[in-house]
């Protein structure tokens, strides 16, 4: 039984995800809290194995509890936000600060059925989280030893694709801050609610040397360039002559999720094959695991993140179980593994 704390400062929002979480058996609702303070009287007294937290309320905001929360009694934390290019904004800086996911809060969305089982799968996931891998973690600077722009010409044709959920958001900026400002064409799927993927991809723009946008209809996939699905609308590759393009569509949710890992893998596999990279990180779930393994099968390498690095060990975990993966690897070699594969493959192309 997973025991949930609701810290909001609406009575109603309070009153409807207490109606809705407790219809889940293994979701107890132990308490309320209106404000941070509430809030850290309850955690000492009812000891909650999830919190779900508001950003903006009385007395101390959001992000203030968090930062607070995480340097002295770390827990699992979904945060609930607007969805507003501001609290966008505040949501990724929530998971910067530590929180393993965010969910959107507009009205009474939560009285929907889709809404529910998001939030119900956050919890699950927060619950099932890795707070501290720190430990586990390679310098950084280990990553970046090697020298990848001999390989950048000769890959403009290959495609890397990536696909994560809980914990996510760290991981990609990991792997995509070791790449080169010309690397090959990448395409990802976060698990992200709508407007908050935009807000996603200009951050990591603003701190990596690739170009990363969020992906827009028939966006080419080019080198030097990282496309990220929008929220609420599914991803998939295709080739248009010479050229790999990108097709943003509506449709219905896969393992419960719009954009969805499993749509773009299979895309890439059908349209890329041996040309493409796969990659699955950290994630609750399974979604992406029938993908990357339609991918291996058909000749594009797949790489896994090992469970010791995963925030959520559940969507690699469910990729090895199927034979999926042909290499599971640290988060910090994730980037160094992809050009070694870019590497072999080009070298193959010229010696045939």
């Amino acid at each position: 039984m997973i025991k949930v704390l609701i810290i909001d400062d609406s009575a109603v929002i309070r009153k409807v995800l207490t109606q809705e979480l407790s219809k889940f058996d293994d979701i107890e609702i132990i308490g309320t809290a209106v404000d941070p303070y509430v809030a850290r009287d309850k955690i000492v007294k009812l000891k909650p194995d999830v919190l779900t937290l508001d950003l903006e309320m009385p007395r101390m905001d959001g992000l203030s509890f968090l930062a607070k929360l995480m340097k002295y009694q770390p827990m699992p934390v979904v945060v609930l936000s607007s969805l507003t290019p501001k609290n966008s904004e505040l949501a990724l800086k929530a998971l910067e600060l530590g929180a393993v996911d965010v969910l959107a809060k507009t009205g009474t969305a939560y009285s929907t059925a889709d809404i529910s089982i998001a939030l119900v799968q956050a919890i699950r996931g927060a619950a099932a989280a890795r707070l501290d891998i720190s430990g586990d973690r390679v310098d950084e600077a280990e990553n970046k030893v090697m020298n990848y722009e001999r390989l950048l010409t000769q890959t403009t044709d290959k495609v890397i694709a990536i696909g994560a959920s809980t914990g996510g958001t760290k991981a990609i900026e990991t792997v995509l801050k070791a790449m080169p400002r010309t690397g090959p064409g990448t395409v990802i799927v976060q698990h992200m609610p709508e407007k908050f993927t935009a807000t996603f991809a200009e951050r990591l723009n603003e701190i990596c040397e690739i170009e990363v946008r969020e992906a827009k209809n028939n966006d080419f996939v080019t080198s030097g360039t990282v496309l990220i699905a929008p929220g609420n609308h599914h991803m998939l590759l295709y080739r248009s002559g010479g050229n790999y393009m990108v097709k943003i569509k509506d449709g219905p949710r896969v393992h419960y999720q719009r954009p969805s890992v499993d749509v773009l893998f299979q895309s890439v596999a059908t349209h890329a094959g041996k040309n493409a990279v796969g990659v699955l990180l950290t994630g609750m779930g399974a979604d992406g695991a029938k993908g990357l393994l339609q991918m291996r099968q058909n000749g594009a390498y797949t790489i896994a993140q090992d469970e010791k690095t995963c925030i959520v060990f559940g969507m690699p975990k469910e990729a090895i179980k199927m034979d999926a993966v042909d290499k599971i690897v640290p988060l910090n070699f994730v980037t160094r593994t992809i050009f070694s594969v870019l590497e072999d493959k080009t070298t193959q192309s010229l010696a045939s």
